[in-house]
């Protein structure tokens, strides 16, 4: 809401408290998508997942099948392989998670409730 002149009007001390806590409410929200989020998350979950299949695959394998491959039981130790995988993406998550970004300062606050 602008006056005549061009300039937004004082605001009382009731909205700019409800102005914080609404820009408060969405620094929280984006911290918690910033973290769901993670690439290190979604890689780590997919690996373990197709990981679990193909172990499951290889330990379920038939005789005709590992002859095919030589001998070498190869769904068992690639299964094996992206399980380690993905677990090692998910303890790195564990291990350095996101930081989320720093709150503003106060000026940084203010001039934002002056727009």
């Amino acid at each position: 809401m602008t006056t005549d002149d061009g300039n937004t009007p004082p605001r009382s001390d009731s909205e700019a408290a409800q102005i914080a806590r609404e820009v408060e409410e969405l620094e929280r929200k984006s911290e918690t998508a910033a973290r769901l989020f993670d690439v290190r998350r979604i890689i780590g979950g997919l690996f373990v997942v197709y990981g679990v299949i193909v172990t499951i695959a290889g330990i379920t394998a038939s005789d005709a099948d590992i002859d095919k491959a030589e001998g070498i039981n190869i769904n068992l130790w690639t299964g094996i392989g992206m399980l380690l995988l993905g677990l090692a993406f998910l303890l790195w998550l564990k291990l350095s998670p996101t930081i989320p970004p720093p709150p503003p300062s106060e000026a940084e606050a203010a001039e934002a409730a002056e727009r």
